[in-house]
């Protein structure tokens, strides 16, 4: 194990480990987080790591996300004596292993889409987890760009009106947080970057944005999105009220560019959770002396 930055402990093809120090932040974060959410009434769930790829296909993820995918599958137990590992390559041969059926997903709330699959729902349903996530990057950088990461988001499920009020108010959330961190963010319109760019989904993301990111420097470390109804319609979601597709969006921190973000602003582990249990607490305070005093 090779130490590295501040960041990390160790790190192989993109899968740094976290000390005591990084896990402890994480924890805090994701907690701070988490809270959010319950706060705003999600129900907390956990969801599976990996997905069938059937059911990921029938969402257009292996159309939209080709470049970022990755599947998993077993080892064919008839072929591996003729196709044994490469201690060489340090890799299977594809002939040792049996058709990827089940996909690693690279955000969280594939997940939770599929588990509501065929459901109706409240106008006002939320719900928040953390789920390791996957991506296949052209290079891998610490806690910056990694194979395998934890995302915290909180998902909104219900009313168009539920889906866009969700994303207001968690926007003003992140920065009141990065405010109180002393941690710049800017916000920015992104685009799906396989879209074509002169194509007519990648003019209507530019008129109508579905994507915004909040940035520490050239880092993402936060976004808010809106799917409309897509989701609702390709997994049968419907309104408890109107009986129509539901419409969907989300909140998602990527726990680990956190990490990163806050050991390069404040510049340790130590420094970097001190800050974080401050923001929480001068939040605390600004918000039980905006709701009055207690008699």
């Amino acid at each position: 194990m090779t130490l590295t930055t501040p960041e990390t402990v160790g790190e192989t093809r993109g899968l740094p480990s976290l000390g005591p120090e990084g896990t402890r932040l994480l924890r805090l974060l994701d907690d701070t987080f988490e809270s959010w959410g319950v706060t705003a009434g999600a129900r907390p769930m956990t969801m599976p790591p990996l997905l069938p790829a059937a059911e990921l296909a029938k969402l257009d993820y292996y159309d939209n996300f080709p470049h970022q995918a990755v599947v998993a599958t077993p080892l064919d137990l008839e072929r591996r004596e003729t196709a044994p590992f490469s201690a060489e390559t340090g890799r299977f041969p594809s002939e040792a292993l049996e058709p990827a059926a089940l996909g690693l997903p690279s955000a969280s709330c594939y997940a939770v889409y599929l588990d509501h699959r065929g459901t109706r729902v409240a106008d006002d349903t939320l719900v928040t987890i953390c789920s390791w996530c996957f991506r296949k990057e052209t290079h891998y950088e610490g806690m910056r760009r990694q194979l395998g990461f934890r995302m915290r988001e909180i998902v909104a499920i219900g009313a168009r009106e539920h889906a866009e009020t969700h994303l207001a108010d968690f926007t003003g959330r992140i920065q009141a947080f990065a405010a109180a961190l002393d941690l710049p963010l800017r916000k920015e319109a992104a685009c799906d970057p396989f879209f074509d760019k002169g194509g007519s989904k990648a003019l209507l993301q530019r008129l109508t944005p579905v994507k915004y990111e909040f940035l520490y420097e050239d880092l993402a470390i936060a976004s808010v999105n809106t799917h409309r109804n897509f989701f609702g319609d390709r997994c049968d979601i419907t309104l408890e009220s109107t009986g129509g597709p539901a419409f969907t969006s989300c909140v998602a921190f990527g726990l680990e560019r956190w990490l990163s973000a806050l050991t390069r602003r404040h510049g340790s582990w130590e420094a970097a959770t001190g800050a974080v249990l401050d923001a929480n607490a001068r939040l605390r305070a600004d918000a039980s002396g905006a709701a009055g005093p207690v008699i």
